[in-house]
């Protein structure tokens, strides 16, 4: 399944651990700060972090080999990229932004497979699919996503190797100082940096699968709404 990245904001409601019963995870973005890192595995491997703000819906993704970071105001479907090494700072329209997963689809079909653990942390297994496509991943009960499988598609899986739930700083989540800034042409094609970061030296590693089926980035279409 190709890595989409756009960071991306759902804020569902986090209520009580899920039940037999219910259908759909009772949050599937974290609601509560926390910075995980990952290791993905897949045709191109890699390690990344992603940290939350939660409060103010803020995302940041720290890609690996230098090449930077995201921020993502995931509640106003807004991001730029950070090339650190040049100091420069790409301001991401809606409708250009890596898909990050931060709205959900009410097309998605949630299956609940059971309890596990990752990185020292209780998550529960869901297969999601959406859209033809299908991924299992696994939850916290706060919205916090430990694992990712693609079942579809290209296969990879990102699995996350620590987390840390303590309060995050501000400050990392604030547009830098001092960069050069630039926008991306217009009239380039919607998705092309989805494209782009298939493999490409600039976006995330082949293989990611995040995010899963079911989520879609702010600002584009989804069915069922």
């Amino acid at each position: 399944m190709p890595v989409r990245l756009g960071l991306t904001a759902l804020l569902l409601a986090g209520l009580a651990a899920p039940t037999m019963a219910q259908t759909r995870p009772p949050a599937v973005t974290p609601t509560r700060d926390v910075s995980i890192a990952y290791r993905v595995a897949g045709p191109t491997p890699a390690e990344m972090r992603i940290s939350w703000l939660a409060a103010r819906n803020l995302m940041r993704m720290d890609l690996g080999g230098g090449q930077g970071w995201m921020l993502v105001d995931t509640r106003a479907g807004s991001g730029v990229m950070i090339m650190e090494g040049q100091r420069m700072i790409m301001d991401l329209p809606a409708n250009q932004m890596p898909p990050t997963g931060m709205v959900e689809s009410q097309t998605a079909r949630y299956t609940r497979e059971g309890n596990a653990r990752v990185a020292n942390t209780d998550c529960t297994n869901w297969r999601v699919e959406d859209r033809g496509e299908s991924a299992r991943i696994c939850l916290t009960t706060d919205g916090v996503m430990l694992r990712v499988e693609a079942l579809s598609g290209e296969r990879g899986v990102m699995e996350a190797t620590s987390v840390s739930f303590a309060a995050q700083d501000p400050a990392r989540f604030t547009r830098p100082a001092g960069y050069q800034s630039f926008q991306m042409p217009a009239g380039l094609p919607p998705g092309l940096l989805e494209g782009a970061s298939q493999g490409g030296s600039r976006g995330m590693p082949r293989g990611t699968a995040i995010p899963p089926p079911g989520l879609y980035p702010p600002g584009s279409t989804s069915p069922g709404r």
